[in-house]
C-alpha cells in the first residue's frame, strides 16, 4: 500500500469538504488577555474572541507569580509519574484545594480534562461488574472515548432530556448504572437540568458523573460550577473538571469520595502510566482556584460583557443561539463559508475567531463560537459586531444577486 498517497487523498477530501483545520500561529503577551500576535503570514496584532481562558486568569499576577516561584524552586518537570518520584507537595496541595472547592473528600489530578474523562469513565465502566453507562447524546468526545474503551454496555439518552433518562434507567433494571453528562455544553452553550437529572438517577440508585469543565471557575459563589450554584454538589458522585479553561493553566481532575478517588488512582492506566504535571503548573492552578474562590469580580464583569455582546448582535440582526451560559454561538451552517468568514475577520478586521466545523459540531451547524471575557472592552465588542454586521450585509447582498 502507498501509505503517503492514502494520507494525502484523505486530507484532500477533508479540504474539499471545508473541514480541514488551519491553525493560527499566535504569540500571547502577558498582561494583554484579549490580544495576541498572529505569525501565520506576517506578524500582526489580533483580538482573540474564541479563547477558553474565559476569565484571563493565565495572566493574573498571582497565578504567574506562583508558577515562576515554583519553577525557580523545583525546576520545570515533575521527574516521573505520581507513583515513581513525580509526586510533589504541590500536587497534594492542589488536590486538597479541589476537594474543598467541590465539597468532596478527595480529588485526583490528571494531565488534561480529556485524560481525566477518558481514564475515569474507562476505569469505572471496566471494573464495576455488569456496569451500564447511560450517556447524554451530546457528551464530549473524551467521555465517549472513555465509555468506548471501558467496553461496558452503553445507553444513550436524548440530550438534556431527564424523562428519556428515566425511561432508559427503568429499562436497564437492577444492574449497576452510571449516568454521565455535562453541566455546560461547550458548543451550544446550553446548561443541563442538573437537579432533575440527579433526582432521576437517585430514584434508580445510579451513580452520577458530571463533567463541569466549562463551568468550574465560572459559576457558583466560589467558582465550584453549576453544581455549586444549584446546591447539588453533595448529591453528585463524581465531579470532573479542568484547570485549562477558567483557571487559565492546564490539567484535569476528578473529585468524589476518598474511596472513589483512591480506586481510580489505583486502577486507571491514564493516571498510573503518565508523567505528573510539573509542580509549577500545580502551584499556578492552586493560586488561580484560591483567587476565584474569594473573588466574584471577574465572573460578574464577564457576564456583563456577554449580555452586551448579545444585545449588540440582536440590534444588528445577527443570529446567535440562545442559552444561559457564557458561550455565544453564531451559526453559519456551511463549512466553507464559516472558514471564509473567519479568514476575512482575521485579515480585514484583526479579529480572530476559529471556525468550528464537523466533526466538532454536526454538519449543517458550523459556527463561530464567541467567548467574551471580562477583559474585552466595550470598544472591542463594538468592533466585533461592526465586522460581523458588515459581513452579514455582504452575504445578504450576494445571496440576493444570486
Amino acid at each position: 500500500m502507498d501509505f503517503d498517497r492514502f494520507f494525502k487523498d484523505e486530507l484532500a477530501a477533508l479540504k474539499a469538504e471545508g473541514n480541514y483545520r488551519i491553525y493560527a500561529n499566535l504569540q500571547r503577551r502577558r498582561g494583554e488577555q484579549t490580544r495576541a500576535v498572529n505569525h501565520r503570514n506576517e506578524p500582526r496584532e489580533v483580538t482573540v474572541w474564541c479563547s477558553n481562558d474565559y476569565l484571563g486568569m493565565s495572566h493574573h499576577p498571582d497565578v504567574v507569580g506562583a508558577m515562576v516561584d515554583a519553577a525557580q524552586a523545583c525546576g520545570t518537570g515533575a521527574g516521573g509519574t505520581r507513583n515513581i518520584s513525580g509526586n510533589a507537595v504541590h500536587h497534594m496541595a492542589l488536590e486538597a484545594e479541589l476537594a474543598d472547592l467541590h465539597g468532596k473528600e478527595a480529588a485526583l489530578l490528571f494531565t488534561s480534562g480529556y485524560v481525566s474523562n477518558w481514564a475515569a469513565l474507562s476505569t469505572l465502566g471496566a471494573r464495576i461488574p455488569g456496569a451500564v453507562i447511560l450517556s447524554d447524546a451530546a457528551n464530549h468526545a473524551s467521555m465517549i472515548e472513555g465509555i468506548r474503551h471501558s467496553r461496558a454496555d452503553k445507553v444513550i439518552w436524548k440530550h438534556n432530556d431527564w424523562r428519556d433518562l428515566d425511561r432508559k434507567l427503568k429499562a436497564v433494571g437492577d444492574r449497576p448504572k452510571i449516568v454521565a453528562f455535562e453541566s455546560v455544553y461547550s458548543m451550544d452553550g446550553d446548561i443541563a437540568p442538573v437537579r432533575e437529572i440527579v433526582e432521576v438517577a437517585e430514584s434508580h440508585g445510579a451513580m452520577t458523573y458530571i463533567d463541569e469543565v466549562h463551568a468550574v471557575g465560572m459559576y457558583g459563589p466560589r467558582g465550584g460550577g453549576v453544581c455549586e450554584r444549584e446546591g447539588l454538589a453533595h448529591r453528585i458522585t463524581l465531579i470532573e473538571g479542568t484547570l485549562g479553561k477558567a483557571y487559565g493553566v492546564v490539567g484535569g481532575y476528578v473529585t468524589g469520595s476518598a474511596a472513589l478517588c483512591d480506586f481510580i488512582r489505583s486502577f486507571a492506566s491514564g493516571f498510573i502510566f503518565t508523567t505528573a504535571l510539573p509542580p509549577a503548573i500545580a502551584a499556578a492552578a492552586k493560586a488561580s482556584i484560591t483567587h476565584l474562590k474569594g473573588s466574584d469580580v471577574e465572573r460578574q464583569l464577564q457576564r456583563r460583557q456577554v449580555a452586551r455582546l448579545r444585545a449588540a448582535l440582536d440590534r444588528h440582526g445577527i443570529p446567535h443561539m440562545a442559552n444561559d451560559s457564557h458561550i455565544v454561538p453564531v451559526i453559519i451552517g456551511d463549512p466553507v463559508k464559516c472558514r471564509m468568514i473567519s479568514d476575512i475577520l482575521m485579515e480585514d478586521w484583526g479579529i480572530y475567531v476559529q471556525p468550528i466545523n464537523y466533526p466538532t459540531v454536526p454538519k449543517g451547524t458550523e459556527r463561530l463560537r464567541l467567548t467574551p471575557s471580562p477583559h474585552h472592552s466595550d470598544a472591542d465588542i463594538d468592533h466585533l459586531v461592526m465586522a460581523l454586521a458588515s459581513l452579514w450585509r455582504r452575504c445578504a447582498l450576494a445571496h440576493a444577486v444570486a
